[in-house]
């Protein structure tokens, strides 16, 4: 039977009053949140005429709703949609499906509404969001052209902010389709904005400057303008005219905060430090309780060795519990700076557990503790705070071992590492924590043994497999045995620099040259550190290709021209 639309309003109207606020909003700004009301906000409408059992099921699903059965309410809503094609449980499903976040349902439900209202703009809108999440550029640029057609508005930039990892062949059909839009709706700024991003995104900059220089001429200036100027010069390698462009531009909008913080991030890129100050001063007066700007300008004090007022402003921070630890940590840095050791062991340690500087803090104030010749405080402090909880104690050893190892205090060091594994036996960490110490003593046999160790609880452990590998090509003739670790290892860890770097000189040492010069050239290029320098210009000289080793050689020196190894290496050589 038919139930008419009188009835199916008075039901209705009461099930959706008093479900409305139990469906959240979605986190992020969506298709359907741009074009249709929050539930809350849609007002009682009479519907057309149901059947019983679909009157039936609205009321189940908003029943369902405000309990929480969003999914289903949705389901039974999307169904609904399809069979009576009604307009207002179409809009009520939409709501459903962005709540739930249905790509696919929304994609049905924007088809259809399409057909139902086609003079409205807003399933063209729905839709136009759809296919730009799917990346169906192509399509989702014909829906935003419709949603112009039929008189509605559309930010096309929201297409450039999903176009950057696009390859630049896909991007240039694209480009051709914003192209046929401007001239179609000249009216509308954000599309030849959004062109001048892509060609931007594309590598072609004259182009977008072009495009930029038509659109400044039809449209008042504007800010996001002004950076999208700025940004295409900055890519143009001409940081000169992009810091004149920004500069310009915050005289004339003063007051607008994301062109200045702009114009100071690229004075520090620049490192014009004291500029790039007075503009995150100026911030700072605009905004006083701007927290991370305030952390900039410490952070800019810090850089121009302005210790008080950076311990200020950290301190501020601290207060106003904004990057507490953050804070506390350079804090404890300046104290260390200004020669007062104990306030910096001290805010070191007020770092707290959990945060990204717990661990370097830590290490500081056991170095800082160590030089002062507190070796037992140091010791206890950690002892004290990693009481009860074994993987933390054990960090802390290895902590406090390499700063002993690196401080000098190797008996030390051998005799907190000794107990400890007494304590916890054939922990890898600390093994590889002792074989460091072996190490440092020339003590080749005890680092192997450990080693060794580890590789039989973790054969697959890539650390231990690289350093005994590199170990044996390096101060062995076992180059056959130190090849088979590392090819072991560089199929764990295919992309570690380090581990090829190993590998090379492994197969340096067996005589396999192209080899080893391939996988030195790759190691390079993913980690340029001047031990692989001399690696790379030994294979070369060995290859008879000696003005390229010279130039690798100089080259590491004039980025680290204190390089011992660089240095022992020429003089092996004989060269000058």
């Amino acid at each position: 039977m038919r139930i008419n639309s009188f009835l199916s309003l008075s039901c209705l109207v009461i099930s959706f009053s008093a479900c409305s606020s139990a469906i959240p909003e979605p986190v992020e700004e969506t298709a359907s949140q741009v074009m249709t009301a929050a539930p809350a906000d849609i007002e009682p409408t009479e519907y057309g005429a149901f059947t019983e059992n679909q009157l039936y099921t609205a009321i189940i699903s908003e029943l369902g709703a405000q309990r929480g059965e969003l999914l289903e309410s949705g389901g039974n809503y999307f169904d609904l949609a399809q069979e009576t094609r009604d307009l207002r449980v179409i809009e009520r499903a939409v709501q459903f499906a962005s709540v739930n976040g249905d790509s696919n349902a929304l994609m049905q439900l924007g088809l259809l509404w399409s057909e139902v209202d086609p003079n409205n703009p807003d399933p063209h809108l729905l839709l136009s969001f759809q296919f730009l999440e799917s990346g169906n550029y192509d399509l989702a640029l014909v829906q935003m052209g419709r949603v112009i057609e039929k008189g509605g508005e559309f930010d096309f930039t929201a297409l450039a902010s999903r176009t950057g990892r696009m390859p630049a062949s896909a991007r240039s059909g694209l480009i051709q389709n914003l192209k046929l839009l401007v001239d179609q709706y000249p009216q509308q700024p954000s599309i030849r904005t959004s062109l001048v991003q892509l060609l931007a995104q594309n590598g072609e900059f004259t182009q977008a400057l072009n495009e930029l220089d038509t659109l400044e001429k039809s449209t008042p200036p504007a800010p996001i303008l002004i950076m999208l100027r700025a940004q295409i010069q900055q890519s143009m390698q001409n940081t000169f005219g992009a810091l004149k462009t920004l500069r310009s531009g915050v005289r004339q909008f003063s007051d607008d905060q994301s062109l200045r913080m702009s114009y100071a991030r690229m004075l520090i890129q620049s490192e014009n430090f004291k500029e790039a100050q007075k503009q995150f001063a100026v911030l700072m007066e605009q905004n006083p309780e701007d927290w991370e700007t305030l952390y900039s300008i410490a952070l800019l004090d810090l850089e121009l060795e302005d210790y008080e007022p950076a311990k200020l402003k950290l301190n501020r921070l601290i207060e106003a519990n904004q990057r507490v630890d953050e804070s506390q940590y350079y804090v404890a840095y300046i104290d260390e700076q200004q020669g007062n050791t104990a306030a910096a062991v001290e805010n070191y340690r007020k770092v707290r557990i959990g945060t990204s500087n717990f661990l370097a803090a830590r290490q500081q104030a056991t170095r800082l503790a160590i030089q002062s010749g507190q070796f037992q405080e140091a010791h206890d402090s950690l002892a004290r705070e990693s009481r009860g909880q074994p993987r933390l104690e054990i960090v802390f050893i290895t902590i406090e071992s390499s700063v002993l190892i690196q401080e000098g205090h190797l008996d030390e060091a051998r005799r907190l590492l000794d107990i400890s594994l007494n304590k916890f036996p054939n922990d890898t960490d600390l093994l590889f924590a002792r074989v460091l110490l072996f190490d440092t003593l020339k003590d080749q046999a005890g680092s192997e043994a450990d080693l060794q160790q580890i590789i039989r609880m973790k054969p697959d452990d890539a650390r231990a497999l690289n350093h005994l590998g590199y170990m044996l090509a390096d101060q062995t003739d076992r180059y056959e045995e130190a090849l088979g670790l590392l090819e072991r290892a560089i199929a764990i860890s295919p992309d570690d620099p380090a581990i090829t770097d190993s590998l090379a000189w492994a197969q340096y040492k067996l005589g396999y040259y192209e080899e080893a010069l391939q996988n030195l050239r790759r190691a390079f290029a993913n980690f340029p550190d001047h031990e692989v320098a001399a690696h790379l210009g030994e294979v070369l000289w060995m290859m008879n290709r000696r003005d390229e080793a010279r130039k690798v050689w100089q080259d590491a020196l004039t980025d680290r021209p204190d390089s011992e190894l660089i240095r022992a290496v020429k003089e092996k050589f004989g060269v000058k």
